[in-house]
């Protein structure tokens, strides 16, 4: 399916004392992504919740961290949809370097589709799947 990309600028709060990021801040550029991609596919995260009753939430992350990240750079976070099931999806997401494409971390997370009431696996809705695929 198409790679989205999002662009992410490295602030100052996002580094640790060594001055590169802190290796959990690389889990919310992932995140942020994600909900652009969503946002891009003309969803947002509050109206899924108050008109289809949904969150998404990880299920499953693998993840490798292979170089730093610091301070003031521009980073590049891609998203990859490879797979769509019934009440989950998976998507591939790399962070790179703007400058050089240096590849920084790599990541695999599967998201399941929630009742946002009782937190049990639901449905993707069909209207999203089908905007999922068409982007492929």
């Amino acid at each position: 399916m198409n790679r989205f990309l999002w662009p992410v600028r490295v602030y100052y709060e996002d580094t640790d004392s060594g001055g590169v990021v802190y290796y959990a801040n690389y889990l919310k550029y992932l995140e942020r992504a994600r909900t652009e991609l969503l946002r891009s596919y003309g969803f947002e995260q509050d109206q899924l919740i108050e008109q289809e009753g949904i969150i998404f939430a990880v299920r499953a992350l693998q993840i490798e961290y292979r170089k730093p990240a610091r301070f003031n750079e521009m980073l590049q976070v891609s998203v990859n949809v490879t797979k769509v099931g019934n009440a989950s999806f998976t998507c591939e997401q790399v962070i790179t370097r703007d400058a050089d494409e240096t590849v920084l971390c790599q990541a695999q997370v599967k998201l399941a589709c929630l009742n946002a009431e009782n937190f049990q696996p639901q449905a993707i809705p069909k209207f999203l799947i089908r905007e999922i695929i068409r982007a492929d």
